[in-house]
């Protein structure tokens, strides 16, 4: 049996995921702070990380990156339009708030071009839909044998990802909403980067964006 645990972390309770096979070995979305309480969950159920995967780079979802590449030795993934973006505070977005540090992150260890559509990590076979609008990289990614996908801040239940930081677009992002995420099965779970989670078909009934 295959499980998902969810971990609100930092100053915008920005969602971290921790999805584990049945024989223990997981992958980490979206470390965004407070490393030690990843470690510290990962290693009180005795998971084995296979890897860090990154639905973007805005400093939210990657402020735990080195801590946890560091402690597990694991690769982190990433789209390479925001190959740049780990190491730049203009771009990930901590240089916009003069209440945040300015956030740098080592470079990502493998860059998902534009053109893959799946990959594998261990037992976990992947789907990747690439929807830009909300930062020229964001990534879902579409898990075939959990039947979830975690759409990082493309889509919210009852919203939207916002549009107004570096590279943003609000009409890529509706067509990546409507060509992509809205396709998958209208009662497949969809993770997002920020509250609960929610449905393709759910947001297309009752989203007043879309």
């Amino acid at each position: 049996m295959q499980t998902i645990e969810t971990l609100e972390l930092g100053p915008v309770q920005t969602n971290c995921y921790i999805l584990t096979h049945h024989d223990g070995s997981c992958v980490i979305i979206d470390p965004g702070a407070e490393a030690e309480k990843i470690i510290a969950r990962i290693e009180e159920n005795k998971r084995v990380p296979l890897a860090v995967l990154l639905t973007h780079a805005h400093f939210d979802h990657i402020g735990a990156v080195d801590a946890v590449r560091g402690r597990f030795g694991v690769p982190v993934y990433l789209s390479e339009h925001e190959k740049d973006w780990l190491g730049k505070p203009n771009l990930n977005g901590s240089g916009k708030y003069p209440m945040l540090p300015d956030l740098k992150v080592n470079g990502a260890d493998f860059l998902i071009s534009g053109s893959e559509r799946n990959l594998e990590l261990g037992p976990f076979r992947i789907d990747l839909f690439h929807t830009p609008g909300h930062s020229p990289g964001s990534i879902t990614y579409v898990f075939r044998e959990e039947a979830l996908a975690v759409v990082g801040d493309t889509l919210f239940r009852g919203s939207i990802g916002r549009t107004d930081l570096a590279g943003g677009s609000h009409g890529t992002l509706l067509a990546s909403i409507r060509d992509s995420l809205l396709t998958l099965p209208a009662d497949m779970p969809l993770y997002p980067g920020h509250g609960p989670v929610t449905t393709a078909g759910a947001e297309s009934r009752t989203n007043p964006f879309l």
